[in-house]
């Protein structure tokens, strides 16, 4: 089963006005990992969709999507997916992937029909392309691990880029994850915004009755969200996107606009903020 919602753009002086519900409509995604299903949001930042595959034993098949408006949900778009669960497979184009957790496959445009299978759970980015790139498989070995941060600013973690300038090769869409160490709760701080890239947040490995606070919102007019584990939040290029969790955590992001360069960003100093 195939179930797909549509998240539309927000402008920052529409999101000034929101309370909380109205802040959490618009910008968090939640439940898309259910048993048995496949759940995407179709966003209207730069077209990006995001969501959730889990097989639960039985084999799920992604092929066509009517929003897309293409026979086949990859005519004109390409894929990353993240298995955040226990090892998983997937079959693109007659081959098999094998994929443990924290491995990442990018599928490339016109693969064709997507099928999820074992016991992972995928999340999937999806965004338009232009160009065919191969189907490839990224272990976290393969990927290039930046250290940033310190124990000192409690934000000392690692980032791990896989899909980008330097490593596997795509159209426009930048993936990766960074992982907090010990006694850290700070992610992507200080903060920035992109103006010419969307950004969207997977949260996982977030223990039961811990929580992450995502900041958002333009760095003078900041607001935050409650994530638990599992659950999405989107940025638009005009707002920040950091966090600070209750424990330990993961984060998955993936980005797509104008240019794939991850240093490209709009330093906002914390002393700024408001």
């Amino acid at each position: 089963m195939v179930r797909v919602t549509t998240l539309y753009a927000t402008d920052p002086e529409t999101a000034k006005g929101l309370d909380t519900a109205g802040i959490r409509e618009r910008f968090h995604v939640p439940g898309m990992f259910a048993d048995g299903e496949i759940r995407l949001t179709c966003t209207h930042y730069d077209r990006m969709m995001v969501g959730g595959a889990v097989p639960a034993g039985s084999d799920l098949v992604l092929d066509a999507v009517a929003e897309t408006g293409t026979d086949t949900w990859l005519a004109r778009r390409e894929a990353g997916i993240l298995n955040i669960g226990d090892t998983g497979t997937i079959i693109v184009g007659g081959e098999t992937y094998e994929l443990e957790k924290g491995d990442i496959l990018y599928v490339g445009m016109g693969a064709g029909a997507v099928t999820f299978g074992g016991k992972g759970r995928f999340y999937i980015v999806s965004t338009p392309a232009h160009q065919t790139y191969p189907t490839t498989l990224a272990k976290p070995a393969d990927a290039n691990e930046v250290k940033l941060g310190s124990a000192d600013t409690s934000n000392d973690r690692t980032i791990y880029q896989f899909i980008h300038e330097g490593g596997v090769k795509s159209c426009q869409l930048v993936m990766g994850y960074t992982k907090l160490h010990g006694g850290s709760v700070w992610n992507t701080m200080p903060a920035h915004t992109h103006d010419r890239r969307m950004e969207a947040y997977l949260y996982f490995d977030v223990a039961d009755g811990q929580r992450v606070f995502h900041f958002m919102g333009e760095p003078q007019e900041t607001r935050h969200i409650l994530m638990a584990g599992e659950e999405i939040v989107v940025s638009p290029p005009w707002s920040i996107h950091a966090g600070a969790g209750t424990g330990a955590y993961t984060f998955c992001w993936a980005m797509a606009g104008d240019n794939m360069a991850f240093t490209d960003m709009d330093m906002v100093a914390v002393e700024d903020l408001r």
